[in-house]
């Protein structure tokens, strides 16, 4: 006889987390399935489209590289490669925030009619996007090859950093999917958020251009040392700060809980709010 999930109504606060962690690991397969089949959907698993995920990102590099030239006049081949990686980092993140905010609106006849975890959904969909991310590290490593940058041991920090990116897009992810239940409209303002926040991360500039003015960035905007950290090991072969590491650990810890929190505890209201 097969065990039967019995989803026990609560009007407020948090679900048993232990029994609810163990519903969720237990259907980690159906996670990365549902993953899977949403890659096939956007013909990830064609060669045109792979080619297409790492040419759209190429292209727009190329155009903010070409208005680089024209603001500033000059330029060099480690700012493509700051601008490139930035780049592909920066939208790994926002593709997460804005198929998260969709994920459990589109799965509407989903939780409908079955019973599971729904925090279920926005995992799938940031896990959607670390796997479109991961084949332009072959592009990053193929830009350092030809452009001559440093090859040192401190390339190895990425694979920590790509870590701290998922789990912070993640956390974006759970966020937004929470509120887009309550507020529709949220979809509409993430265009202008993503590139707001696309101009307030080192990813058009480096750190080093920033003026005293405007270093409050550094401290308010989540993605700055992030994205600084990242652009110092793949661009330069240094070690990233250890301040901008460990504040990058605080903020992506810190959202994850609030927002786990705050979906966690709606959770029960979205069936009838979809």
């Amino acid at each position: 006889m097969s065990a039967i999930d019995v989803y026990e109504p609560f009007n407020r606060g948090l679900p048993p987390l232990k029994k609810y962690a163990k519903q969720l690991f237990g259907r980690r397969a159906f996670i990365a399935e549902f993953a899977k089949s949403e890659l096939r959907r956007q013909n990830f698993g064609s060669p045109l489209g792979q080619i297409w995920l790492v040419l759209n990102p190429l292209l727009l590099s190329a155009v903010y590289f070409l208005l680089i030239i024209i603001i500033s006049g000059q330029t060099d081949s480690a700012r493509y490669a700051h601008l490139t990686a930035g780049l592909f980092a920066f939208y790994m993140i926002t593709n997460s925030i804005t198929a998260g905010a969709k994920s459990v609106t589109a799965g509407g006849r989903l939780i409908l009619n079955s019973a599971f975890p729904r925090i279920m959904l926005p995992i799938a969909a940031s896990v959607v996007e670390l796997f479109k991310f991961i084949p332009t590290l072959i592009v990053l490593f193929a830009i350092h090859i030809i452009l001559g940058l440093p090859i040192t041991f401190a390339l190895f920090w990425a694979i920590p950093l790509i870590f701290i990116f998922y789990i912070f897009s993640l956390a974006c992810a759970i966020l937004f999917s929470c509120i887009n239940v309550y507020f529709r409209d949220i979809q509409n303002l993430l265009p202008y958020l993503t590139r707001t926040l696309l101009y307030l991360s080192p990813v058009l500039y480096e750190s080093s251009a920033l003026t005293e003015k405007l270093s409050i960035l550094k401290t308010i905007n989540p993605l700055y040392p992030m994205l600084d950290s990242w652009s110092r090991v793949m661009v330069k072969g240094e070690l990233p700060f250890a301040a901008d590491v460990f504040q990058s650990l605080i903020w992506t810890l810190a959202l994850l809980a609030i927002s786990s929190y705050l979906f966690l505890s709606r959770e029960r209201e979205f069936a009838v709010r979809i």
